[in-house]
């Protein structure tokens, strides 16, 4: 039997400016906001683009607001509603950490909202358009979870299997590294090529919650649910519940995109 790896213990405080603690997580988060930002210029350079940098840094600054004000929100809701009705201003305590994915979407989709409104752009214009950058952001908030030494996976016996400080004596999977490689790169990989030519209207964005789902699905069987809710019914993760409404969108969407297919992203 091979000895399982441990947690190699990183701090996560970068650095201190005075007495301000900056943590790996936050710096992640803006790296994956400042990559986006480059690949979106990028893209928006290009003639007949129908983007302008301007465009893109509104957006992107939209955006970021709809994945914390939805991600903590879509966290307390999904995940802690028992704490937000004993106490409301548990809301606000981000000292405590949490946030959703799912959330943040629903942010970042109302925030496309209100930029296409601004600028007279079709919802899937912008969703197609955002679609293949916000896996950066998503890689690299596993990572930060990574450092973090949280969001761990159930106990393994595989090689790779890993001893967490707050995960108990039994090795786990890192099933922060798997979505981060699933949700991050890979989902990066597949949006960024096939958005690299014209597809019909809604499709990257419908290829986006499809494949999203499934990633984050598969990766929930490994992952250890969270304490408070556990395994709904004995057998589903609160994540696997609200991921499982993209892949049918997902899928509607594709199908929806194909039959418009002179519409073109």
């Amino acid at each position: 039997m091979s000895t399982p790896l441990h947690f190699p213990h990183i701090d996560p405080v970068a650095f201190k400016i005075g007495p301000l603690p900056v943590h790996w997580y936050g710096i992640m988060y803006l790296v994956g906001f400042f990559a986006a930002m480059f690949l979106a210029n990028r893209r928006a350079d290009k003639p007949g683009s129908g983007w302008d940098r301007q465009q893109v840094s509104d957006l992107l600054f939209y955006a970021f607001l709809g994945v914390l004000l939805g991600g903590r929100i879509g966290y307390v809701i999904f995940y802690h509603f028992d704490l937000f009705q004993e106490n409301p201003l548990y809301l606000f305590r981000v000292d405590q950490g949490g946030m959703s994915f799912h959330g943040g979407l629903i942010g970042v989709i109302l925030a496309m909202l209100y930029f296409g409104r601004k600028t007279k752009k079709t919802f899937f214009t912008v969703a197609d358009f955002v679609a293949p950058m916000v896996p950066i952001g998503l890689g690299m908030g596993r990572i930060g979870n990574f450092i973090n030494g949280e969001l761990w996976g159930r106990p393994t016996d595989l090689p790779w299997g890993m001893i967490f400080p707050t995960g108990g004596p039994v090795p786990r999977h890192p099933s922060q590294l798997y979505e981060a490689t699933l949700e991050g790169l890979v989902l990066f990989c597949i949006l960024w090529w096939f958005s690299s030519k014209p597809r019909p209207r809604g499709s990257i964005s419908g290829l986006f919650l499809l494949l999203y789902g499934v990633f984050r699905s598969l990766v929930e069987f490994v992952r250890e649910p969270d304490p408070q809710l556990g395994e709904l019914g004995g057998f589903i993760t609160m994540g696997q519940v609200l991921s499982l409404p993209m892949i049918i969108f997902g899928i509607v969407l594709l199908v929806w995109s194909v039959k418009h297919k002179g519409d073109k992203a």
